[in-house]
């Protein structure tokens, strides 16, 4: 078998096969889209694979607003000598929740946000034969001082860092679908090195972890708790604004940050990412002036400012 070229993906509406490509991407746009994930790809050239080598094309598609978004869609995969049809895929709307805030008080940077450069977004897992990114929308929340740095004091210790034991609330109304307590905190990564204070798994990939139900299939997710801190248990119905636990360090995180999402299903990687908007925040860039937002999804590498502990 011969190496083949990627020279194109068309995305079609699957109802109207007869119709022009919804999108297209071609030769040196191809490239940009993909990332490798089999071993011996060569990142340089991704869209020439090998025997057994394989590559993911991240798209996304933007619909006018007064524009129809097709019930099916097919991707198409222009190869040299080929061209390759995809299966027909379901497309589905979902109203997006409007939440609370998760954190208090300001300097919250909305770290890992959604973009070809972020280890969430491009986070595809397997799990149980089906592919999946649950991280598709999450955040890590990060806390920083006004030189950028995120802890004053020993590196290696995580009450050092300013998002360490900061209070994590209740997004929205739910009930709690399960709760986890009881998983150590790491040692902060430095450049003496970083290894997890316990193996990382599928199971223990979210430390300290809550899941709410919000309901219409949708729930939302905080990962890394602190440990002893999580005050509420599954079954429980919990409020807007209820603390549910605090910031910490356990499971797969370098530094002391919250993971917030929301999926599909109470599962943090067997579950499909959604997007969501939070109420109010004020938010800056740089040395900007503060700017209230509300009903919006923070992007880009801005300061969050979720307003007092009342």
């Amino acid at each position: 078998m011969e190496a083949v070229t990627v020279r194109g993906i068309e995305v079609l509406d699957a109802g109207q096969p007869d119709s022009a490509p919804i999108a297209e991407i071609r030769d040196g746009q191809v490239g940009a889209q993909l990332r490798q994930v089999s071993i011996g790809d060569n990142p340089a050239i991704l869209q020439r694979l090998g025997v057994g080598q394989g590559a993911v094309a991240f798209l996304c598609l933007a619909f006018d607003d007064k524009v129809a978004v097709p019930a099916t869609l097919r991707h198409r995969v222009l190869l040299d000598k080929a061209v390759a049809d995809g299966p027909v895929i379901g497309t589905h709307a979902t109203p997006l929740l409007v939440l609370g805030r998760p954190l208090v008080g300001t300097n919250w940077t909305p770290g890992n946000n959604p973009s070809l450069h972020s280890h969430h977004r491009m986070g595809l897992w397997v799990v149980d034969g089906s592919a999946q990114i649950s991280r598709r929308y999450a955040i890590d929340w990060k806390k920083f001082d006004a030189g950028r740095k995120p802890y004053s004091g020993d590196a290696r210790d995580v009450r050092a860092y300013y998002a360490y034991g900061q209070k994590v609330l209740a997004v929205a109304d739910g009930t709690v679908v399960s709760a986890r307590d009881g998983f150590p905190d790491n040692i902060p990564k430095t450049e003496a090195g970083f290894e997890t204070a316990l193996p990382v798994t599928l199971d223990t990939i979210g430390g300290n972890q809550v899941i709410i139900d919000l309901g219409n299939g949708q729930f939302a997710a905080y990962c890394h708790l602190q440990p002893g801190s999580v005050g509420v248990k599954a079954g429980d119905r919990v409020r807007r604004g209820q603390l549910l636990a605090r910031v910490g360090n356990s499971g797969d995180a370098r530094w002391p940050h919250l993971h917030f999402l929301v999926t599909d299903k109470p599962d943090v990687m067997a579950s499909e990412g959604l997007p969501q908007l939070f109420e109010s925040y004020r938010a800056k860039s740089g040395d900007q002036a503060w700017e209230t937002r509300t009903g919006e999804y923070p992007m880009g590498d801005v300061v969050l400012d979720f307003g007092p502990d009342t």
